[in-house]
């Protein structure tokens, strides 16, 4: 019924709701301005390359210098490095609207990355020990599609923490209008590493006494054999700094270690140095593999890594008892249980003559919910994908597998990642191809919404 009087075109309150939205202007805002102290050193950073891409050159024009010349290179340089620094922070903007995060940035050639709210999946703070120090933070984010993380660097703490909650609460469906009030989910500590058990764990990897012995033996064989110094130091250099990395590096890295559950993903914190807060984004993890080396077993301790798609977050506990490291991964994938060692069936023993020995540490076990696939001896990794992540299912046969009956199948998942059992049967492994197919339809049919905080 139209009332009398009343214009028939007239638009309906959605429509008028959204012109109104589209009148209100977008606030954009600057990085915090300590920024500049930071992209200053873009200049010296280019000279320093050069320098090391042509040693010989620089020395040369080193040793032409003079002390006035210096002072006056230094006196260009260093007011060049600052007005750099100060414009490329003062032509840096970011804005947040009603369903996109703006980023413009460049000093001669401009750059406008336009995020979509509803494809952000992961926001990480990160604090470097100078930006601690600073009380800055980087804002990082992860989003579907993308492989490089577009970041904001940097931002007060506390700014960067009250963006971080209104993306998240944006992306999770909230209204603009209450999307500032939701501010931060409450988070519940599940894990927490010890300083110590972490030591422990990494003395008793295989890899880092690898790398150290490399590092210690190789360099004199290779003076031995070449009597050259620029040789020994161009193999010892990466190898000692492969060995850091294996030992030192990942305490640094792992240290405090802690891992809380809340709405809109696992919460993990962790670094000595540089303070990283990064999410695992909810329903976007493709595969968990649960690590066990061999000195590990003994103590009853685990490794768990992730597959997540479109995201850099692999670790998610870096050492833990295995019965709380399977209540973690029971948060990440819900309903899931992980297979004990005895529910995992090894390849027939005619395997062996394809792989002797090593035959003995595959395994698989296919539940309602999960693939799940074991291999390894001295390093025993379980993988277990989701029925509902699996992409493609694919049957292989070598030549000697096939002179022995046996067959592998590889399960991909949507990050890029394939999990295979290896060695079965050739008649179960073309059941298991059929079956798999089926259960990931099904899978993807009665998955949950990924959606933040649902």
């Amino acid at each position: 019924m139209t009332t009398p009087g009343a214009d028939k075109d007239a638009p309906g309150a959605a429509e008028v709701v959204a012109a109104v939205r589209e009148q209100v202007p977008v606030v954009e805002r600057r990085l915090h301005p300590v920024t500049p102290l930071r992209r200053a050193w873009a200049p010296v950073a280019v000279i320093i390359g050069w320098a090391v891409h042509d040693p010989n050159q620089a020395q040369e024009q080193l040793t032409r210098l003079t002390t006035i010349t210096l002072l006056i290179a230094l006196a260009v340089i260093v007011p060049a490095a600052g007005l750099y620094g100060f414009l490329t922070w003062w032509f840096t903007h970011f804005a947040v609207t009603d369903t996109e995060l703006r980023i413009r940035t460049g000093l001669l050639f401009r750059r406008t990355a336009h995020i979509r709210l509803e494809r952000i999946q992961a926001v990480d703070v990160t604090q470097p020990l100078l930006a601690r120090v600073a009380g800055v933070a980087k804002l990082k984010l992860d989003v579907v599609g993308t492989d490089k993380k577009d970041e904001l660097a940097f931002l007060g703490e506390d700014e960067a923490r009250a963006l971080r909650a209104e993306l998240l609460a944006r992306a999770a469906g909230f209204a603009p209008e209450t999307a500032h009030e939701v501010g931060e989910a409450p988070s519940q500590q599940l894990l927490h590493v010890p300083a110590g058990v972490l030591a422990v764990s990494l003395v008793l990897t295989g890899a880092t006494w690898g790398s150290l012995a490399a590092a210690l033996v190789v360099p004199p064989l290779l003076w031995l054999a070449t009597h050259s110094v620029w040789t020994v130091l161009a193999t010892a250099l990466p190898l000692l700094g492969a060995a850091g990395a294996s030992s030192v590096g990942r305490f640094v890295g792992e240290y405090d270690w802690a891992v809380g559950e809340s709405p809109d993903g696992l919460r993990i914190d962790h670094g000595l140095l540089d303070r990283t807060h990064e999410t695992v984004p909810p329903g976007r993890v493709q595969t968990v593999r649960i690590v066990e080396p061999l000195l590990w077993r003994r103590r009853g301790w685990v490794r768990v890594e992730l597959d997540v798609a479109g995201s850099s977050n692999s670790v998610l506990v870096p050492v833990a008892p295995r019965e709380i490291a399977e209540s973690v991964v029971a948060r990440v994938l819900p309903g899931v249980t992980v297979p004990s060692r005895q529910e995992l069936s090894r390849p027939p023993r005619r395997a062996g003559r394809c792989m002797p020995l090593w035959w003995r540490g595959y395994g698989l076990a296919v539940t309602d919910t999960v693939f799940v696939a074991r291999h390894g001896l001295l390093r025993r990794s379980t993988a277990l994908v989701p029925h509902a992540k699996v992409q493609s299912v694919r049957l292989a046969q070598g030549p000697w597998q096939r002179l022995w009956g046996l067959a592998e199948v590889h399960v991909d998942t949507g990050a890029n990642a394939t999990v295979t059992a290896r060695l079965r049967d050739a008649g179960e492994a073309a059941e298991l191809l059929r079956a798999q197919a089926e259960r990931s339809r099904t899978g993807r049919r009665d998955a949950r919404p990924d959606r933040w905080m649902a």
